[in-house]
């Protein structure tokens, strides 16, 4: 009956009076989407000013199914059919509306870089949707009469739509190619570079590492898909037609309100009726703010594409199209259809079909990049007089500047280039990018040097400060000390060992038996946090196989209760300090509790775990088996030691295997920037970068330290450092005592190296 009172007039018929109500809140709506793209692009365009990336990389405002979703809902206005618009700023919202959507295509262009295959495929489609969503939509609108003004104008900003979108689709076909091009570059370039480190062995390691991650950075740098993607001729293209339709709209906006008299408008109010007014506005400023990253990259690409040394090859290169272009297209051609429901006539029929089809799409390819070239063209010339206009402002303003000075700083830069790599080797280009390595390296001349002050002011003072003992605490000998083999096994297998769980395991008896002096015990907490840090950057990079994931994840879980929580397990340490024991009753209970922790799991194991590789036992199996062996190796060693020397001897061992595990962190560094993809690897870079900035007092204190070996593969893992000191040990035992070694071996022949180690 309610239903009737609301639907239904006293009549019977249906009552649409309150149909068009909530109009002005769903207004609202367009207006918060389109600011939300708007703020994001400003985001964007600030970003790339602040950080000099004039390619305006895609941060916030990226192509994929939230931006999709949130532009659906921005440019309503265009594909809403039967809502009478008759005022001034209802119809100026329609072609807002268009403009709008041809400034998020080309803000979102370099986004495309930074997708795999499927999901640039899935992107470009939903984008291709909405497009001819929109045109249709308009051109009904065009022809039904809701869009009554702006005929020329709409029809232009479609055009330029449909322009975008053909270059979206262009470098969509044609960046797996170039992705694929510049890979093989750098992997040809990262070789010229490990050799070129290996011909400065001698170099200490920090300037070899620094001289390493320059090249790494120039590589990756040049190489970034964002970047590749900006400096692309379809794209710096792109921003010549997003200003071209933020003019269009701009000067109908102008018309409208400073000569009136040009348009003749409708009397009435739309359904919007006061939101239509702040959807104008809030797409004009996005419409205004979203031109500036795709006009900047235009400029930027007349800058990069065309110095004045290359003006002639742009001119004679702008009809030739590069392979990487059509090379997607060539290779759906020459391969064949498995086609098995027709004869061979359809066969037949559908292969020379597929064939033109594709003949005409590698020409439809062809001349928007060739279209793309001339608009780049084009803009050289008319911008030359531009900047010829401002270079000969800048040298009227520097008559008035006092010369001196400036010579002195141009001096003294040169002499700072002087002292610097010739890195120009390792840009990586693309076909048709000749004579561009000093422009690309100009970009970005310092970023490596800013990284590494970046990093120097978070250097780790705790773990430095733990580092410092080396010299005093008979250096990296915790590796050997820690795990003993006269421990009898829990099981018929061992797990391996990893850098991290000994460190945690030993901090945890540290904690249990640092009662009287819990303040050592705190700052030995920090110093094994910032260590782990670093542990975990070496132990991810060198774990190519992936063998020691689940034995990574048992040591961070754990860390996350001891330092805490100050609990090992469900066991509470501090519980355990403050029970009054003397420290090798303390050391003798924590193993009988692991031992019952691991008996109690392995009669419980009802999915098996046991029955796998130790290395895939779950993580308090392998804690458990980790505690049980460290303090069944310390109660071999400790008698009646007091807490003092119980702490101290523990964080001798820690730092013995904290040290010895960041002796990998330039291997690391490297393998981590090769191994990398090509849409992170910059990120990677710049990451290794600012590391080698933190640990720069690490490796200076490492360095002064004996290895066991000159292998990065063996100093990798930590068995392959005990079992080096059981072959040295073998050694020793058969060599006469009275005999002092001086072989190959850095480590000292002392014998007490060797019985702690038993």
């Amino acid at each position: 009956m309610n239903m009737e009172k609301i639907s239904c007039t006293i009549n019977g018929n249906l009552d649409d009076s309150k149909f068009n109500e909530p109009i002005p809140w769903i207004g609202l709506y367009v207006v918060a989407a389109s600011a939300a793209c708007a703020i994001a692009m400003a985001i964007d365009a600030f970003h790339g000013f602040r950080y000099r990336k004039f390619w305006f990389p895609c941060k916030w405002f990226a192509l994929n199914a939230t931006t999709l979703t949130i532009i659906a809902v921005a440019v309503k206005l265009s594909v809403d059919l039967n809502t009478s618009m008759p005022r001034s700023h209802d119809q100026l919202t329609k072609l807002s509306s268009t403009a709008f959507m041809c400034t998020v295509i080309g803000n979102s262009l370099p986004s495309l870089g930074t997708m795999r295959d499927k999901e640039m495929m899935m992107n470009v489609l939903a984008l291709g949707i909405l497009v001819i969503t929109i045109i249709v939509n308009v051109c009904i609108q065009l022809g039904t009469g809701v869009i009554y003004v702006f005929f020329i104008e709409h029809v232009v900003v479609m055009l330029l739509m449909v322009i975008l979108f053909a270059i979206v689709v262009s470098l969509a076909l044609a960046f797996p190619a170039i992705k694929f091009y510049l890979d093989l570059k750098y992997n040809k370039k990262y070789k010229i570079a490990k050799t070129e480190s290996i011909n400065h062995a001698n170099d200490s390691i920090t300037q070899r590492l620094t001289d390493d991650l320059e090249r790494y950075w120039v590589m990756a740098h040049t190489c970034n898909p964002q970047f590749v993607m900006g400096r692309l001729a379809t794209c710096t293209a792109s921003g010549a037609f997003c200003l071209l339709s933020a003019l269009i709209l701009a000067e109908a906006m102008l018309r409208t309100y400073l000569m009136p008299s040009s348009f003749r408008f409708c009397d009435g109010q739309s359904d919007y009726k006061w939101s239509s007014i702040f959807i104008l506005v809030t797409q004009a400023v996005g419409v205004g703010v979203g031109t500036i990253a795709p006009a900047a990259r235009l400029f930027t690409a007349i800058k990069f594409t065309c110095p004045h040394k290359a003006k002639r090859a742009c001119r004679l290169k702008f009809l030739w199209v590069e392979k990487y272009w059509i090379s997607k297209l060539h290779h759906l051609k020459e391969s064949t259809l498995d086609l098995r429901f027709c004869g061979r006539r359809g066969r037949k029929l559908v292969h020379n079909t597929k064939n033109k089809v594709l003949d005409v799409c590698i020409w439809i390819q062809k001349a928007v990049v060739v279209s793309s070239k001339s608009v780049r063209l084009t803009s050289i010339y008319s911008v030359y007089l531009l900047l010829i206009f401002l270079g000969s402002s800048m040298k009227l303003v520097s008559l008035f500047r006092y010369t001196g000075t400036n010579q002195n700083i141009d001096a003294e830069s040169e002499a700072n280039n002087s002292c610097k790599l010739d890195l120009s080797r390792y840009v990586l280009l693309l076909e048709g990018e000749d004579n561009l390595e000093n422009l690309m390296m100009g970009c970005d001349r310092d970023a490596t040097g800013h990284w590494i002050r970046m990093g120097r002011k978070e250097q780790p003072r705790h773990l430095i400060r733990l580092l410092e003992r080396l010299g005093t605490t008979r250096g990296f000998e915790g590796v050997y000390n820690f795990d003993s083999d006269q421990v009898p096994s829990l099981d018929l297998e061992e797990p391996p060992n990893s850098w991290a769980l000994p460190v945690v395991t030993l901090t945890s008896i540290a904690i249990a038996v640092g009662n009287t002096n819990f303040h050592l015990v705190k700052e030995l907490i920090n110093c094994v946090h910032e260590g782990l840090i670093y542990i975990r950057v070496v132990e991810n990079s060198l774990d190519i196989k992936r063998d020691l994931v689940n034995i990574r994840k048992a040591a961070e879980n754990l860390w996350a209760g001891v330092e805490l929580h100050y609990k090992w397990l469900d066991v509470d340490l501090r519980e355990m300090a403050s029970q009054g024991k003397c420290p090798r009753d303390i050391i003798s209970q924590l193993s009988d509790i692991a031992k019952n922790k691991f008996s109690e799991y392995k009669k419980n194991d009802i999915i098996g775990c046991l029955r796998d590789s130790p290395s895939k036992w779950p993580g308090q199996l392998l804690a458990a088996n980790s505690m049980y062996r460290v303090c069944q190796t310390l109660l071999l060693t400790t008698d009646h030691k007091s807490n003092e020397c119980i702490i101290e001897s523990l964080t001798a061992m820690i730092t013995g295997i904290i040290g010895a595990a960041l002796t990998n962190l330039e291997h690391a560094i490297s393998i981590k920037c090769h191994h990398s993809s090509i849409e992170e690897r910059e990120e990677i870079v710049r990451f290794g970068i600012f590391l080698l900035g933190k640990s720069e007092k690490i490796l200076e204190i490492l360095s002064c330290q004996p290895l066991p070996s000159s292998d990065p593969e063996q100093l990798a893992c930590i068995n392959e450092w005990r079992a080096l000191s059981k072959e040295r040990n073998t050694l020793a035992c058969d060599s006469s005592p009275t005999t002092t070694s001086t072989g190959d071996s850095n480590f000292s022949t002392s014998p007490d190296l060797y019985l702690n180690i038993m």
